[in-house]
């Protein structure tokens, strides 16, 4: 009996030092890797998962711990990473640390002058011997001792090739290819002293070091002098002349970006014409779906209506279908030439409207789309709320004598407006983003013709940041990070403004 009382009590305590001590050597990994952050967070959140689960006074906690604990990974790490890179130079240019982009300058190497030796690999089942033949002298033909090819870097000695090791069949060339980052590191002496390394598929060359080490930081070039400076405002190590050398590393630029965002006209005007389309685009298209919906669901609940769980079925399906399906379809019938829409217009009027090159037309298919997309949801929901709606209401309502417009405005909308709230808010912000719709769409085009950033006329925020974040040509992830948070400021901004007109707007109607 003791030994199973002594095991009940200790078993736990023991998997959560276990758990403990697992999650530590985790964040330790994550620390010694750079990632600070997220080993900042989790080593908070290995802290409070020991707290909750060894606390009498955390009993209900311990329930909601998971949940916290995968919103704080998944959810709030990433807000936070965004918003750090958001003050910083992070781009396509300056992808690495100071420590490594100095590292990868310090291991630049260039041919110097010297023989060429044609290489060839020979071996297999992974011992191999490396052959090479000067090429000024075929007589000279040197090979190295059996290697592993680990890929650590090593001097390997050579020696004159023997008339079996002279003769044998080189590896084929996909052999070396699948080595080719093993064999880089090596370097070969040859009898009379010369070293040399990889310098193509086939060749081994001598190579110096491209850049020396200052003592004062700086990186002078064995090659023609020039003396390369570490610049922590640019990112970069530059010449005398200014000029800088890639790879740049990444460096703090404080409020930079956010001030290139307001201050830049380059930056400034289109965000301000994309940011009143974005709310333009999101309000229109609920008050359309909205409508739509609201209209259908009334029409749907009229009780004299014949088969209506044929109509409810017909326009329930497309929501029932891939969004991205129904936006590329809706791509094809808008096609200007061969879209059924134009040839439908054509046949009936005599035009074919410029769908995807004339920016209103374009704004408008978006918002024709959008609407189509969004009503069915609309719709059922609306007509979820009409069913809780007393029939007595209604009864009254014809007891003296109003009519169906009367019913809508005075005991249907007011009704489920309130709790329809919510919903349209949440469809507001979904909208702001909609990234989706307008990257399969249109991409955002057609494009500002008076600006020299990636923008587009039917561009949201969202798909703004991307183009500027993916393909412009600097792929500037700093700057699309900080406009993804003030993205994320102004959503939260209009939906906290919005809740609190509906408060305000309860509290008037009681």
């Amino acid at each position: 009996m003791r030994l199973d009382h002594f095991v009940r009590r200790w078993t736990g305590p023991a998997l959560l030092a276990v758990l403990v001590l697992g999650a530590l050597y985790l964040v330790t990994l994550m620390y010694a890797v750079g990632e600070t952050l997220l080993a900042g967070m989790l080593l908070v959140l290995v802290a409070l998962a020991a707290w909750t689960y060894t606390s009498a006074k955390t009993m209900a906690l311990r329930y909601l711990f998971p949940g916290i604990a995968a919103a704080a990974v998944f959810v709030v790490f990433p807000m936070l990473y965004t918003v750090s890179i958001g003050f910083t130079n992070y781009s396509s240019r300056n992808l690495l640390d100071f420590e490594r982009a100095r590292q990868y300058l310090v291991d630049e190497t260039y041919q110097a002058e010297g023989g060429v030796f044609s290489f060839a690999l020979i071996g297999s089942e992974g011992t191999f011997r490396l052959r090479l033949q000067d090429q000024d002298d075929e007589k000279k033909v040197f090979a190295s001792p059996p290697l592993t090819l680990d890929g650590t870097a090593a001097e390997i000695r050579l020696s004159a090739a023997d008339e079996a090791t002279a003769s044998a069949d080189a590896a084929p060339l996909t052999e070396v290819i699948a080595r080719q980052k093993l064999l880089k590191p090596l370097t070969l002496v040859t009898p009379d002293g010369v070293k040399v390394r990889m310098a193509s598929l086939r060749q081994f060359s001598p190579v110096q070091p491209l850049y020396a080490a200052q003592p004062d930081g700086t990186l002078k070039s064995l090659r023609d002098d020039v003396v390369l400076t570490p610049n922590f405002k640019t990112g970069f190590f530059e010449t005398a002349a200014g000029e800088p050398v890639a790879p740049g590393f990444k460096v703090g630029v404080g409020l930079a970006h956010y001030a290139r965002i307001f201050t830049d006209s380059k930056f400034r005007e289109p965000f301000g014409r994309i940011f009143l389309w974005t709310v333009a685009f999101s309000g229109l298209t609920v008050l359309f779906a909205a409508s739509l919906g609201m209209l259908l669901a009334v029409l749907l609940n009229w009780d004299s209506l014949r088969f209506k769980g044929a109509y409810r079925l017909a326009l329930f399906l497309p929501y029932a279908v891939p969004g991205f399906i129904s936006i590329l379809i809706f791509k094809g019938m808008f096609n200007q030439n061969m879209g059924e829409v134009n040839l439908v217009l054509n046949a009936l009027f005599g035009v074919k409207p410029a769908w995807f090159s004339d920016p209103f037309l374009a704004k408008a298919m978006i918002l024709i789309v959008n609407t189509w997309l969004g009503f069915p949801y609309m719709m059922i929901v609306c007509m979820g709320l009409i069913k809780s709606i007393p029939a007595d209401l209604y009864e009254a309502s014809a007891v003296a004598g109003a009519g169906p417009i009367t019913n809508f405005t005075q005991i249907t909308l007011p009704l489920i407006l309130k709790p329809l709230t919510p919903l349209l808010i949440s469809s507001f912000a979904f909208n702001f983003n909609n990234f989706v719709l307008i990257t399969l769409l249109t991409g955002g085009r057609p494009d500002f013709l008076d600006i020299s950033v990636p923008a587009g006329s039917t561009d949201l925020l969202v798909s703004y940041t991307f183009r500027m974040a993916f393909q412009d040509s600097g792929q500037q992830f700093g700057l699309a990070s900080a406009i993804s948070t003030v993205i994320f400021f102004i959503v939260a901004a209009i939906t906290l403004v919005q809740m609190r007109f509906t408060k305000l707007a309860e509290q008037s109607s009681r």
